[in-house]
């Protein structure tokens, strides 16, 4: 079964933008386990833009399924005198997604080079598993990176889906092409599989279909965006229904 991990970043945003604390992060997360998700994931920048380091300090004690802190070990908080992988360490959730987000980057744009960052993924692999969280490297569909990526010991990798959402509506079967073929690398590697970036009720269904073998989606704009029209209940009924 494909899990479903529910990016909650966006709702952060939008508390952000007025201060206070409305929407209420931490119940927003509770609800999202309350109606199905299988999983909460967050992001936390050194700039804090959306979900702020202290968010994931208060919402690791309520998570009952699986808790996801995704993020660049280099990254260091603007606010706290410490940075991601301490964070990490302390809270030690479920899985920890490794992303090389450059300074400033709007949203994540690109896999690892698992090739250049050998040695540097391998130390920090080993870091995160021996604290007994599963650790999972953010990358491109491309065969080489993902081998490369199991060289470094990594428990799984999460295959960046942009390009497959930017080119469903022109031909999926065009767009899913390398996703298939990475994703069997993966398993011939004895990688666990992870899927995110722009995967949405439009094109998700088919994603799944192609690679029923993904153990988990992790989205979060395109699951935010439509809860503002369906409400967050009925979205993630139907995020679920495209799992099936």
């Amino acid at each position: 079964m494909t899990k479903l991990s529910v990016n909650i970043n966006k709702v952060a945003t939008i508390r952000n933008a007025r201060g206070g604390n409305t929407p209420n992060v931490k119940q927003f997360a509770i609800d999202c386990e309350r109606f199905g998700a299988q999983g909460i994931t967050v992001h936390p920048r050194p700039d804090e833009r959306h979900i702020r380091y202290a968010d994931v300090y208060d919402i690791k004690p309520i998570i009952t399924t699986e808790f996801n802190i995704e993020g660049n070990p280099k990254g260091v908080s603007k606010s706290k005198p410490y940075g991601f992988i301490d964070l990490v360490k302390e809270i030690r959730p479920t899985q920890v997604t490794l992303v090389p987000d450059a300074e400033g980057v709007l949203t994540s744009n690109a896999g690892w080079d698992t090739v250049t960052h050998q040695d540097y993924l391998k130390d920090i692999v080993k870091e995160f598993q021996a604290c007994g969280i599963r650790v999972s490297i953010f990358i491109d569909a491309n065969p080489q990176m993902i081998q490369m990526a199991a060289r470094t010991g990594t428990d799984r990798v999460e295959l960046y889906t942009e390009s497959y959402a930017s080119r469903y509506a022109d031909g999926r079967e065009a767009a899913i092409k390398p996703f298939v073929e990475a994703a069997r690398v993966a398993r011939d590697c004895g990688l666990g599989l992870n899927a995110g970036h722009d995967l949405s009720l439009e094109n998700l269904t088919y994603f799944h279909q192609q690679i029923p073998w993904v153990d988990e989606v992790s989205i979060g704009h395109a699951l935010i965006s439509d809860a503002l029209y369906l409400g967050i209940e009925e979205t993630i009924h139907r995020y679920l229904d495209c799992l099936k």
